[in-house]
């Protein structure tokens, strides 16, 4: 991976909605919260101006002009920089062409299901299932809403792909817990467990 003076997701974010129309942080933020990405990207205030600063140290973006509505504070608008719009392009060619390293926290906890027993294990995983169920129908009636609004289906793929993958997960988390409610998993005899599986302090 290159090494970017930029390197926060939401600096991508930024850049992206930059290259449709040149807007001001306060507007950008509304359109990441309209399209639903903010589930891709974690948008707060604080957050969205120092990668909008961040971006302009940079030389990537910069201010067109500033503006004001009615007695609103003034705001300034923003758009790409020539360096910006190749970097913005090389970030993306990068992200898509090469996996990167992603450490989820359901994945380190999954390795020691062995710890919460048969039962446990199935109580465990129905309940993330059920959780995930309620995410899922969100995320299709939240990509559904967008898409009816007329936006194109290119601009909201990150969407397609958030649902996507929570069904997969939803899949293999079902198929776990059938599996260990059969028996189809096979769990060690007590004896035979480690000590972390039978709840013993190490």
């Amino acid at each position: 991976m290159v090494a970017r003076k930029v390197s926060n997701p939401l600096g991508l974010a930024v850049l992206g909605l930059l290259m449709e129309s040149p807007a001001h942080p306060h507007a950008l933020a509304a359109t990441l919260r309209e399209r639903g990405m903010d589930r891709a990207f974690k948008v707060t205030t604080g957050s969205l101006y120092d990668v909008v600063r961040a971006l302009e140290r940079a030389g990537w973006i910069e201010a067109r002009e500033t503006v004001r509505v009615g007695s609103r504070p003034e705001r300034t608008v923003y758009r790409h920089t020539d360096v910006g719009r190749a970097e913005f392009v090389r970030w993306v060619e990068e992200l898509v062409r090469v996996p990167g390293a992603e450490y989820p926290k359901f994945l380190s906890a999954v390795g020691y299901l062995g710890a919460l027993g048969p039962e446990g294990a199935v109580s465990a995983l129905r309940e993330r299932a059920a959780r995930l169920r309620e995410q899922l129908a969100g995320a299709r009636a939240e990509h559904r809403r967008v898409l009816d609004g007329g936006l194109p289906r290119l601009f909201l793929v990150e969407g397609e792909y958030a649902v996507r993958m929570g069904e997969a997960e939803l899949a293999w988390v079902e198929e776990i817990a059938d599996e260990v409610e059969s028996g189809a998993l096979a769990w060690p005899d007590q004896g035979d467990e480690p000590g972390w599986a039978r709840g013993e302090d190490r």
